[in-house]
């Protein structure tokens, strides 16, 4: 497996806790599996972003961020045209951050800072005031709000090739029973290996699935009917219901609050 490309690489290793790196992507565009040596948060202000690593995946909306740990191999396709902007930090830098992937929320001071520091020199003067601009995102990230955004996959085997399909075409319709018997085994084996293998029902990981088709569209502006007639729900109303369980507002309301 590979670090980042040389360019990169040489910027990120700077002599400072923290740099900054803005990039545009265009739709469609894959960055392959890879690691860091730093942690790394991730921000896109426009489309979304798909990252993936060998234990799930991580759906990351317009105006949201996520967290990667250094050393993670994962890779990220781009939803949407994104103008990125990451930032990546010495290990250790942002005391009490989780150890894994996570998406997390991104405040509208955040927001500015980051637009800020991606133009701010790799070597910027740490007494200046560029590194009084990047003290204070150490301070604001250790602020941002960890979202229900993830989906967890098997590490391999049939079920790992049938979820990583799934996610790909996923609809609220495939039952237990369904699965069970495409792999070969009954419902009560089913139920307690993908548990065991993902750490959810069968049922909440599909929501979740579905929820994180839903959301690089619905940010496009892609109608909700259309999403959830697309999905396979029978009617807006009960993708609706789903959104709000699983997000705890409507998807308007979930997009109008960037």
């Amino acid at each position: 497996m590979q670090l980042v490309g040389e360019i990169r690489q040489s910027y990120t290793e700077a002599p400072r806790p923290v740099v900054a790196l803005g990039v545009d992507y265009p739709d469609g565009h894959l960055i392959e599996p890879h690691y860091h040596r730093r942690d790394q948060l991730l921000y896109g202000s426009t489309g979304a972003v798909l990252v993936a690593t060998s234990e799930g995946a991580w759906m990351m909306p317009p105006q949201r961020g996520m967290w990667i740990p250094a050393g993670v191999v994962h890779e990220v396709r781009m939803l949407g045209d994104v103008r990125m902007r990451s930032l990546y930090l010495t290990p250790g830098a942002v005391a009490d951050m989780v150890r894994g992937c996570e998406v997390v929320g991104i405040s509208p001071l955040m927001r500015r800072l980051l637009a800020a520091a991606a133009e701010i020199p790799a070597e910027y003067d740490p007494d200046g005031r560029d590194g009084a601009l990047m003290a204070l995102i150490l301070h604001e990230i250790r602020l941002a709000p960890p979202l229900p955004l993830s989906l967890p996959l098997p590490l391999d085997g049939p079920l790992a090739e049938r979820c990583r399909a799934f996610l790909a075409d996923p609809t609220p319709h495939d039952t237990i029973d369904y699965w069970s018997r495409a792999l070969g085994c009954s419902r009560r084996t089913f139920t307690r290996r993908f548990r065991r293998e993902t750490g959810l029902s069968f049922v909440a990981w599909r929501q979740q699935a579905c929820l994180m088709a839903a959301l690089p569209r619905l940010a496009a502006g892609v109608p909700v009917t259309t999403v959830a007639l697309d999905l396979g729900y029978d009617n807006p109303a009960a993708f609706t219901a789903m959104f709000r369980r699983m997000l705890g507002v409507s998807p308007r309301t979930y997009f109008e609050r960037g």
